[in-house]
């Protein structure tokens, strides 16, 4: 079990009672260094390839020598790169060979990460490393902590399961291979595939130094210390989720943003038009995501009728084999021997749908309701920083009315003091505001990023249960064309 961590902080940057906890810029969070290491790492593996400058940061250098990477214009220039790059530039990563490591409780599974690619980032073109679930749950915590308080979607991490990672622990080796029919260790190994393929897709979380050093450093990792299913850290994050909700409430939101009449009608209107963005997408991604929940659930209900039909099927067949056997009459024992076979086909089919459909329909939508969680995250952060800005501003007043009281009672020796706190709190209320329309913008483009490739996604899933659902129902058939012959011979 992991070591316990010291929890967080109920109110992360924000302190109802006293003076703020964090008031530097929290946009500069991955700051200048970072930016440089990014500009270092790409020209370094350059080394003057002019056929491999798409994604390269050094063309910007004059630009970004004093902006954060986090800066919202430096992400829609990357996002740009990457988009005009196209069929240019891939990232390929696949993990295969799921294998037991240790034996008794202390076991766990380990994983082969396998990389292609020809990002200039890169030190190689091909590369793999063996990785362990906690590694994937580290990355993910670092992750987030370093980009979902400025507005970023980050993808969920898969979860942790108790009880099907201790059947593998009490298991033998043999029994804890995918390849014996173990449904967890395969379910595992493609939820990991695709979290680490969702953060490649992101044109600057694939650019972070520990993503990368995830998938080429060919070392251990060291341990994440709050990836137990009952740490501390994960009890105080639940506790935060209510502080957070409690605090939305204390503090009234003003979702209404200006947009210019032009972007909206093309005939001349001359006051301002204002629109709930905020608030009215909120409000459509929880009832997206109410009905992907049923949409879930009643694909995974499918799921299972499909694996009791299987069953089911598998019962007719023994019996028609078992009816063949006591038959006297020739022809007619011969064709239940062949509906028998039929039938055994049919059952192997009908449980390959029921596979195909898990992995293709119900897997997917697993993940946008992570998704559609971390895209709530976000919205959780600015809320956070709209209370840290509107707490300034509440100190802001009480600094100014208590200058203004010095002022009246003539205590000339309090008046310069006060002063001091005034401005100091003026520039508080305009970080606060900065950081807060930093947010609101960062979070419109990742929202907008967010739809596209979901749209994208549902398509490309869509096309696929498709054409696997009419492949199966061609094949079926094709089992009883085959089996009709034999029973228009029974004579």
């Amino acid at each position: 079990m992991a070591d316990p961590v010291e929890p967080p902080p109920l109110f992360e940057n924000v302190d109802i009672l006293g003076d703020s906890k964090e008031d530097d810029d929290l946009f500069i969070s991955a700051s200048q260094e970072q930016a440089e290491s990014y500009r270092d790492d790409a020209h370094d593996t350059l080394n003057g390839d002019p056929n491999l400058t798409k994604l390269s940061l050094d063309d910007e250098k004059p630009e970004m020598e004093n902006v954060p990477i986090n800066n919202a214009e430096v992400i829609q220039d990357t996002m740009e790169q990457v988009e005009t790059a196209g069929g240019d530039q891939f990232l390929e990563i696949s993990i295969t060979e799921p294998q037991k490591v240790g034996e008794g409780m202390g076991a766990y599974m380990a994983y082969r990460v396998a990389t292609k690619t020809n990002m200039p980032i890169f030190k190689k073109r091909e590369f793999s490393v063996t990785r362990r679930f906690s590694d994937f749950l580290g990355l993910h915590d670092k992750l987030s902590e370093k980009y979902l308080k400025v507005g970023r979607i980050i993808p969920p991490a898969p979860e942790k399961s108790v009880i099907g990672m201790t059947k593998i622990k009490i298991s033998s080796q043999s029994e804890g291979s995918p390849s014996n029919g173990n449904d967890f260790v395969e379910r595992r190994r493609a939820s990991l595939e695709r979290y680490l393929k969702r953060t490649a897709q992101h044109p600057v979380l694939v650019l972070d130094p520990d993503f990368r050093e995830f998938l080429e450093s060919d070392v251990e990792l060291p341990k994440a210390t709050s990836t137990s299913a009952l740490s501390s850290a994960g009890v105080m994050r639940l506790f935060n989720k209510v502080g957070e909700t409690v605090n939305k409430i204390t503090y009234k939101m003003d979702e209404t943003d200006p947009v210019s009449a032009s972007q909206l009608s093309p005939l001349p209107i001359t006051r301002p038009i204002k629109l709930q963005w905020f608030e009215d997408r909120l409000t459509h991604i929880e009832a997206l995501e109410t009905q992907l929940r049923k949409l879930h659930a009643n694909v995974e209900a499918m799921v299972a009728y499909r694996k009791e039909l299987s069953h089911l099927t598998n019962g007719v067949s023994r019996s028609a084999a078992m009816l063949s056997a006591c038959e006297d009459h020739n022809s007619l024992s011969m064709a239940l021997s062949h509906l028998a076979d039929t039938e055994e086909k049919v059952e192997a089919l009908h449980l390959e749908q029921a596979n195909t459909d898990f992995f293709i329909l119900c897997e997917l939508l697993k993940d946008y309701l992570g998704l559609l969680g971390s895209v709530r995250d976000a919205f959780h952060e600015r809320t956070k920083l709209f209370q840290h800005w509107q707490h300034s501003q509440q100190m802001l007043a009480k600094k100014r009315e208590a200058k203004a009281k010095m002022e009246l009672t003539n205590r000339s020796d309090k008046v310069d003091q006060a002063g001091a706190e005034v401005i100091e709190w003026e520039a508080k209320v305009e970080r606060g505001q900065e950081n807060f329309d930093k947010i609101s913008k960062m979070i419109k483009m990742e929202v907008e990023r967010f739809e596209k490739c979901r749209i994208h996604d549902f398509k490309m899933m869509f096309i696929k249960y498709l054409e696997n659902h009419l492949n199966h129902q061609a094949q079926l058939v094709k089992y009883w064309e085959a089996f009709l012959p034999q029973a228009k011979a029974i004579a």
